[in-house]
């Protein structure tokens, strides 16, 4: 194992390869120690900076991913604190078995999201809008209601059914995906 030092002919090359290889990595991660937190790609933002001004101290060969996702659990403590007002915390007990858990899956986060893309585009349109209103523009579901002469109650329950479709068919889609060797 070498240390990252300033002899090398280009001391960040590598580093910056390892950091844009885990980019969606990074974000999912601290979207699962955040969830349903519009904060969290803010805290990834963090997270990033954190992790540019540590890299000397990063050694080349070790686990990049540990090291990165031990500064963003760090990063999403230090919004934790800041946010503590607010109504939903999690425990540090429960955040530390997320931070000590979610490094060992082995997740193929690029695989997940061509399924997710590719279920998305067997929904119906009008649900298609519904979950792009509500994940992608994070608007309110009230918005949409009143736009579509819908009720709210009625829009959690399509969107219950979205899910639940769109869970079915990315665990058909690895499923697909294994029986071919992991190739698309």
């Amino acid at each position: 194992m070498r240390v990252m030092s300033d002899s090398d002919t280009d001391p960040d090359g590598e580093f910056v390869a390892l950091l844009t290889e885990h980019q969606l990595a990074i974000r999912l991660y601290v979207q699962s120690l955040l969830p349903g937190n519009s904060r969290a790609r803010d805290v990834a933002q963090q997270a990033n900076t954190t992790i540019w001004k540590k890299r000397d101290s990063f050694e080349l060969g070790t686990n990049f991913k540990a090291w990165v996702f031990t500064i963003c659990r760090y990063e999403v403590l230090n919004f934790r604190k800041k946010q503590a007002r607010d109504r939903l915390v999690f425990s540090e007990e429960l955040e530390g078995m997320f931070a000590e858990e979610l490094p060992r899956e082995n997740h193929n986060f690029e695989q997940l999201q061509t399924a997710l893309r590719t279920c998305l585009g067997k929904l119906r349109q009008v649900d298609r809008d519904l979950i792009q209103h509500r994940y992608f523009n994070a608007a309110p579901l009230q918005k949409f209601a009143d736009e579509n002469d819908r009720s709210v109650g009625g829009l959690k329950v399509m969107l219950h059914r979205i899910r639940n479709a769109l869970q079915k068919c990315i665990l058909d889609q690895q499923t697909i995906l294994d029986a071919k060797g992991g190739v698309a």
